[in-house]
């Protein structure tokens, strides 16, 4: 298990009103599956990824990240574990626009403080992962959108993470460029990694190994596929 939310929930305060961006949920995320969290805008479900990734802190219940009870830490040690232990895909890439792919691949190394030698053999490996070492000179600007996502991929593997969290991560793609990186996330998680990915998109279903729905701030298990 690499996750772990017991009863945990978040709510926010606007003047007289508490507004509840997520009702008590228990949920585990394990290593060596695809989890998808499905559900319309609004439900809550990036509520429920930015707690998992660490952004935010539960307004109350127990939430555990990499065996670290995240309740009791502070500012510095969760972004340490976002760093350390966590990778994240975004909808709209966030790649630097001025860095060539493998710069932008290797800048959670530099963070890190990992040696030159070792964040090029690392950023290498990354690249190889998701078929994109031919693509390393090119700017995201000379990249396909397709690309540009496999490119913020191996950015968030590249950190070795055991957790990859990914918000939307297909909404800006085509249909062939969606089965591609799909299939490279169903391939990290059969690998061991433990992958989580929020979207809207019923087609996205048969690449998970379990799914939950979001509604309304409510989380609920529904049947797996590909089991």
């Amino acid at each position: 298990m690499i996750a772990e939310l017991k009863q945990a929930g978040k709510e926010y305060r606007a003047g007289d009103q508490t507004i509840v961006a997520l009702q008590p949920t228990t949920l585990q995320l394990h290593e060596g599956e695809l989890l998808l969290i499905i559900g319309p805008s609004g439900s809550g479900k990036t509520t429920l990824l930015s707690l998992l990734g660490c952004v935010i802190y539960p307004s109350y219940g127990d939430l555990w990240v990499d065996g670290q009870h995240v309740n009791k830490l502070n500012e510095r040690a969760l972004a340490k574990l976002r760093l350390n232990s966590i990778g994240f895909v975004f909808q709209n890439f966030n790649l630097l626009a001025p860095l060539t792919a493998e710069a932008n691949v290797m800048m959670p190394l530099q963070l890190q403080g990992v040696s030159q030698s070792e964040a090029r053999d690392r950023t290498e490996k990354a690249l190889q992962t998701v078929g994109m070492t031919d693509r390393r000179k090119n700017l995201p600007s000379q990249l396909s959108g397709g690309q540009q996502q496999r490119i913020a991929i191996a950015r968030a593997l590249v950190t070795n993470p055991k957790l990859v969290l990914c918000d939307e991560p297909t909404a800006s793609l085509d249909k062939d460029s969606i089965n591609i990186v799909m299939q490279e996330l169903r391939t990290l998680a059969d690998n061991g990694k433990s992958v989580a990915v929020v979207t809207h998109d019923p087609r996205l279903k048969p690449f998970a190994h379990r799914i939950v729905e979001v509604d309304n701030g409510a989380v609920k298990e529904v049947s797996g596929f590909n089991e």
